[in-house]
């Protein structure tokens, strides 16, 4: 089993083989609300989201879905490209480097701060449906038999997922998806069969954060959108390994 990795916004947001994959072709637009009982404010970039869908690929630089694990040392996730089973980020720290700069810290990177960072994973790194993991910083889908309701004129399946802090407490999260559009295996999020229609997030302290989709567009996308700009460089694991703990060194530098 493996923790998850965070890909949605506002909080950190299977099955044993890939299987045939749906040829849904087309874009799934969303809307982003406060629903807790504390407000939040929605800034307009995260307000409305859409993720562009091409069977096993998607593409989308909406804010909610792009926010990146590296989201918390300041580098930014521009555009992310899913192919099956493989993610591609754009990632851009160009604010980053010309903050430290300014501090007086110079890095050994020398490029613009534009760069792509590819990640290859198998099913195996994603919890089974046929597996009950509640293991701390765990998760597991608890797919509900049975239970739908209509979102964006489809009929969504209910699905719970259940994660696991490091105290061994559970913190389950509903959602509701489709499995007609997107891959078996949705590693944009974590992993769940199909892509998600609605989902509500904790983000703490009487606040949540819930998408839902508003429109599904059949059609209008083209090979085309699912190419990546120009302008980024490839890194290697090493050379990013070594960027990312420069970063870290550097934050711990201006903490002393």
């Amino acid at each position: 089993m493996k923790k998850i990795f965070a890909l949605a916004a506002a909080a950190l947001l299977c099955i044993g083989a890939a299987e045939a994959q749906n040829t849904f072709k087309g874009i799934v637009k969303y809307k982003v609300e406060s629903t807790g009982q504390v407000a939040m404010t929605i800034p307009d970039e995260v307000a409305v989201a859409e993720i562009k869908v091409s069977g096993n690929d998607m593409f989308t630089k909406s804010a909610i879905f792009t926010n990146s694990e590296y989201a918390m040392i300041g580098i930014q996730t521009e555009y992310l490209l899913v192919q099956n089973l493989t993610r591609t980020l754009c990632l851009n720290a160009e604010r980053l480097i010309g903050y430290l700069g300014g501090e007086g810290i110079e890095l050994n990177y020398d490029g613009n701060g534009k760069m792509l960072r590819k990640d290859v994973y198998e099913a195996k790194d994603f919890d089974s449906v046929d597996i009950v993991d509640t293991e701390p910083g765990h998760f597991y889908y608890e797919y509900v038999a049975g239970e739908t309701k209509q979102v964006a004129g489809m009929t969504a399946k209910k699905v719970i997922r259940h994660s696991y802090d490091d105290e061994g407490v559970d913190h389950p999260m509903e959602m509701w998806y489709t499995d007609e559009i997107g891959p078996s295996i949705n590693i944009l999020f974590n992993g769940i069969k199909g892509m998600p229609l609605q989902c509500t997030m904790d983000a703490g302290e009487g606040r949540a954060l819930t998408y839902t989709a508003t429109e599904i567009v059949k059609g209008k996308v083209k090979d085309v959108d699912f190419l990546l700009p120009d302008g980024y460089s490839t890194m290697t694991d090493d050379e990013f390994k070594d960027f990312i703990q420069e970063i870290i060194d550097a934050f711990e530098l201006l903490r002393d």
